[in-house]
């Protein structure tokens, strides 16, 4: 009788092995609706400049979409064709970034407008799938999202094919087919004027620099925020920019911002040290921080930022300085 008991639950646990596999493997590449905002790609000069400006510089696109090849030139401040093709290696796979050049083929080229707006400010792609939370620009203004538009469609296209479909492992099929899902929900809230406010630089950190994607801690598998906003201290690879690859065996940690008086990495820092230091460059090779692109920012943006970063509610975080041992 124990005997039959045993092999009853045996059965029933495979059943629902077979059954979750089933599940994972036929759900993983769901879809989800979304609208399409109503950004329309304007040939103003003015407006293409702010495009380009914010892809080169605070929204740091070039910091993403190119080749482990190119990303010594990135950090040198240059501008790079926007090709795709960094890869990502998480516990649930690689992700390897796309062509965002208007290329018909292999990029940009045959989506509409709305449909670039939709994966940005929805986290939708044109095929429906969701988008991994790499790209937190859902609040950005009507304005800047106009303009990255505008830019991107007067760029040279590039024949660079970048696979849309990303190298999952059965983790992250999991995580597709269980836990991913839109990130944006539309509501975009008023911005406030270009100025060297704290409120700018608010908007500039968490809607178009992506510090929070970083400088919080997260959870690799899902991406979920897990930690205090921008206390750290999240682990990431180090890159060997004369070869174009990763460092296997080395990390390294984003600081903690906030204004806490024992770890926070920039608490005595004042307004003219935090410019100093963005006007410095890359420091530390190999790290992700992209002071190629936010090199470029102004004096009025960075002061911005400087002050919004002294409101924060402090939190104690250590993290340590420069290339660690041991994998992310």
């Amino acid at each position: 009788m124990f005997k039959k008991i045993m092999l009853g639950i045996l059965l029933l646990l495979v059943l629902a092995a077979v059954g979750f596999v089933l599940f994972v493997t036929f759900n993983y590449e769901r879809t989800f609706d979304a609208p399409y905002p109503s950004i329309k790609a304007s040939t103003d000069s003015a407006l293409i400049a702010r495009g380009k400006y914010l892809a080169y510089g605070p929204a740091h696109c070039s910091h993403c979409h190119i080749s482990l090849t190119q990303f010594a030139r990135v950090e040198r401040g240059e501008e790079v064709p926007l090709s795709g093709g960094f890869p990502f290696k998480l516990p649930i796979g690689t992700i390897v970034t796309p062509n965002i050049t208007p290329d018909n083929e292999t990029g940009i080229g045959k989506l509409s407008d709305g449909e670039i707006a939709r994966a940005l400010r929805y986290g939708v792609r044109h095929d429906g799938r969701a988008i991994i939370d790499f790209m937190p620009f859902y609040d950005i203004s009507d304005y800047d999202l106009t303009a990255i538009i505008s830019f991107l469609r007067t760029q040279t296209p590039i024949n660079a094919f970048q696979p849309i479909n990303h190298d999952w492992n059965f983790m992250g099929k999991a995580v597709m087919a269980l836990v991913m899902k839109p990130m944006g929900d539309g509501e975009v809230p008023p911005s406030p004027a270009p100025d060297s406010t704290a409120a700018f630089g608010k908007y500039l950190v968490d809607n178009v620099a992506n510090c929070r994607g970083c400088h919080t801690n997260r959870d690799m598998m899902t991406g979920a925020y897990i930690g205090p906003d921008m206390a750290g201290p999240t682990k990431f690879e180090v890159f060997d920019l004369a070869t174009g690859s990763i460092i296997e065996g080395k990390h390294i940690v984003a600081p903690n911002l906030t204004p806490d008086p024992e770890t926070g990495r920039i608490t005595d820092w004042t307004k003219q040290d935090f410019l100093a230091r963005f006007r410095r460059g890359t420091l530390i090779p190999g790290t992700p921080m992209p002071w190629g692109p936010f090199g470029r920012m102004s004096d009025m943006e960075l002061i911005a930022i400087w002050k919004y970063l002294q409101t924060l509610t402090p939190v104690k975080s250590e993290a340590p300085i420069g290339i660690q041992e041991g994998n992310p």
